[in-house]
């Protein structure tokens, strides 16, 4: 399968950047073909410019100062994203790469506003990798936001026809080092069965 992996954070020695790795290591160890998408060491600009939003619905030149990234989730079959959850949202950088990546023409069909349809019928499966400072009711008290982006947004965008896997890892605040191992072979188990 062809699995784009989203990755975002900006400290290669965090738990999260561990992640991925058991991430990427399991995929292709499973026979996968694996393109690894490392938001902060690609530079990727999470901002939205006047332009680009004066020409977001101008399909399919809106596309084009993001081109190299939408080329790479058309050509995938599933994504995994992998990131920390930061004041109970995703990092700014994976917002913005939401912004400017799923837009009109590459996430959706907005040609007919009244009957708006999705366009990445083509992902059969999407998966999280995520973490939390807080414990989980603390997130369900704010709604979880980046859980229903993943569950709830990204497959309404494939139509609803993708399977998703959430992995999330609450409370890292007083996480200890076995709980800390377990998740990550957990992870790496769910990686390695990818399908």
């Amino acid at each position: 399968m062809r699995i784009l992996v989203i990755y975002c954070h900006p400290v290669e020695t965090s738990y999260n950047a561990a992640l991925h790795t058991e991430v990427v290591q399991q995929l292709r160890g499973a026979g996968h073909e694996v393109d690894d998408c490392d938001l902060y060491a690609e530079g990727f600009n999470p901002v939205m410019t006047r332009e680009e939003r004066l020409g977001y619905h101008e399909v399919p030149s809106n596309q084009l100062p993001v081109q190299g990234y939408v080329d790479r989730l058309l050509w995938a079959e599933a994504v995994v994203f992998c990131f920390p959850t930061w004041c109970f949202g995703m990092p700014a950088m994976l917002k913005g790469f939401f912004d400017r990546v799923l837009m009109p023409g590459v996430a959706f069909d907005i040609s007919d506003p009244h009957n708006v349809k999705p366009s990445l019928t083509h992902i059969k499966r999407i998966s999280a990798v995520v973490t939390y400072g807080r414990p989980r009711w603390t997130a369900l008290f704010m709604g979880d936001p980046p859980r229903k982006s993943i569950t709830r947004y990204m497959r309404l965008l494939t139509g609803g026809k993708a399977r998703v896997n959430y992995h999330a890892y609450y409370h890292m605040n007083v996480a200890t080092p076995p709980r800390l191992a377990a998740f990550k072979a957990r992870v790496g188990q769910a990686m390695a069965r990818f399908a």
